[in-house]
């Protein structure tokens, strides 16, 4: 719509699209909810009031917010590619999302990037990109592709990038590495997104100093405030293995909450169409105390403030008509919702029709199975052991003394100590970095997955090896996926095809395998809410304290691969 017809239908001269009457509009700017009437023309705003229209919908008193804004989601952990994961929370009120492709990113590069363009195009759902600027997270993981600052720079020139994805190489950014600072320096015009897992000090103030303008790695109070002060936009995140929201919504207060925001980073299929998104972390905050508006405002214009997305996040003439009609204002679900004034979805349904994928990835599983195996010769007393934090992406660094016999150490389930390994799968190098693990909870049997963050390996972890190969093979002979198996049998499977990352099926068909595989799991011991998405992160080397990858074991404070064997039993 161009600018003169827009103020024409403002002025009410020209009759309106759509009409949505008698509604109570949340205002996310005066913390208010007015009674008024939205009038929609050309996919815009024009008014709110007394309108006419060609089409009027009768709300009968329901609210309307804006479209929910999801300030940081790698839509890729959700198995599908935009055009599936769109369907799972568009009818959940979620309108845009700010991705970072760095999954994909880190497996194909440019390619991967843009099969995500092409995906969400012409979709229900605003789809803005944040360029992602670890590709490799860190030197210590073999990844399949790497993007340096002049691979990055030429996409800024495209509309539907907004800045520079979440800096997690930060020890790199603090030490001054070439590389990194050479990223940052690119992008200083546009918004940079950080991730800084427990950094504080004089550490925070350099990181801060640099440029980097946001944090969704805080999981207490005390750390969101600190990052806070220093000027970062918090986005408090609620996802499927992360959830920092009932420890982060207490640091919010009127004086600071247009420094917060809501975000998911990583949510699986189930979690998504069960429970919801964006819309799941308003109803939470509303349910710990906070002001429902103030909830609201969190999820729409404090996103869209901070990604300059100046035609989003309020209801307010001129900007797009991104719209959520609900009945409940104290738990929103949304009943209507509307992307550039069209209907999108209805009670938790979709409106359009789903669009099948127009291109598929080729294979990127490249294992050399001559090379792979599991045995740990026993070399000490004790080794270091990974500990697995519920509803957390950090772990523990333990020290156990593990069963040895034959001059080996095997996983001894009676005290949950099972193997993990790492298996590279990108250049066939037969790298597997190995170790022990605490808190997943197998009884017996193994999984096994082609997602593994963020270098997106093939990870495994078992209570014996045969199950372990068996579920690794597997997952190579599906081009990638997930495994449950016991023994030489696969008792559960997700095949993910796209990149060994997503998956070519519908949604619906994805979250119900993903329920089986959970199930097979839990059945073999695990009580963990999502064993597969905990195991993913087990191998992410930017999160303290202790990970692993193709390289061995990862001392992520010392930034340092660190040996599985000690001398003593004491702590490392």
């Amino acid at each position: 719509m161009d600018l003169k017809s827009l103020i024409r239908h403002a002025r009410g001269d020209e009759p309106a699209d759509l009409l949505l009457r008698n509604g109570r509009v949340v205002n996310v700017l005066s913390g208010e909810v007015e009674a008024a009437s939205v009038a929609v023309a050309g996919g815009f705003i024009v008014g709110l009031g007394d309108y006419t229209a060609r089409t009027a919908i009768d709300l009968d008193g329901a609210y309307v917010a804006p479209g929910f804004i999801d300030a940081h989601v790698h839509i890729e952990s959700a198995l599908v590619p935009p055009s599936e994961f769109a369907r799972a929370v568009v009818p959940r009120g979620t309108t845009t999302v700010i991705t970072d492709p760095h999954e994909i990113a880190n497996v194909l590069g440019l390619e991967g990037i843009r099969f995500m363009f092409e995906s969400a195009k012409f979709g229900p759902l605003n789809m803005y990109v944040m360029a992602s600027s670890c590709v490799p997270a860190t030197p210590m993981a073999t990844s399949g592709a790497v993007l340096h600052g002049y691979d990055l720079f030429p996409l800024k020139s495209d509309p539907w990038v907004l800045g520079l994805a979440e800096v997690m190489n930060y020890p790199g950014v603090i030490g001054g590495d070439d590389a990194v600072l050479e990223k940052i320096g690119a992008f200083q015009d546009r918004v940079i997104d950080g991730h800084s897992p427990g950094l504080g000090g004089v550490g925070l103030q350099a990181y801060v100093a640099a440029g980097v303008q946001s944090d969704h790695e805080s999981t207490t109070a005390e750390e969101a405030l600190e990052k806070l002060r220093l000027g970062m936009m918090v986005m408090i995140r609620e996802g499927s293995v992360a959830r920092d929201l009932a420890a982060l919504v207490p640091a919010v207060t009127p004086a600071n909450l247009h420094r917060f925001c809501f975000c998911t980073d990583d949510c699986q299929p189930s979690d998504l169409v069960e429970r919801g998104g964006i819309d799941h972390a308003i109803r939470s905050a509303i349910a710990l105390g906070m002001d429902p508006v103030a909830a609201i405002r969190l999820a729409t214009w404090n996103p869209a403030q901070h990604f300059r997305l100046h035609q989003r996040g309020a209801v307010t003439p001129g900007r797009r008509a991104d719209l959520v009609v609900f009945d409940d204002l104290r738990a929103p679900r949304p009943r209507l919702v509307f992307r550039n004034g069209e209907l999108m979805a209805r009670d938790g349904r979709m409106t359009v029709a789903r669009r099948p994928l127009s291109r598929t990835l080729r294979s990127t599983m490249n294992v050399a199975w001559e090379s792979v195996g599991f045995r740990i010769p026993a070399e000490g007393r004790c080794v270091r052991v990974i500990g697995v934090l519920p509803d957390r992406l950090a772990t523990e660094a333990l020290v156990d003394q593990p069963f040895v016999r034959g001059g080996e150490a095997l996983a001894d389930p009676s005290r949950d100590l099972l193997k993990i390994a790492v298996i590279e799968r990108h250049m066939a190098s037969g790298a597997v970095g190995k170790g022990f693990v605490r808190g997943m909870g197998l009884r017996e049997g193994a999984l096994a997955s082609s997602v593994a963050h963020d270098h997106h390996n093939l990870i495994v972890v078992g209570a014996d090896d045969a199950s372990m190969m068996t579920a690794a093979r597997r997952v190579g002979a599906m081009h990638g996926g997930m495994v449950v198996a016991c023994g030489d049998r696969v008792l559960a499977e997700v095949p993910l095809p796209l990149g060994g990352l997503m998956s070519a099926e519908p949604v619906e068909v994805v979250k119900t395998q993903v329920e089986a595989l959970v199930a097979a799991a839990r059945a073999l011991g695990s009580a963990l809410h999502d064993p597969f998405m905990a195991m993913s992160f087990l191998s992410l080397e930017v999160i303290p304290a202790l990970k692993v990858t193709d390289k061995g074991l990862i001392d992520v404070d010392a930034m340092a691969v660190v040996p599985l064997w000690l001398d003593n039993d004491s702590r490392p």
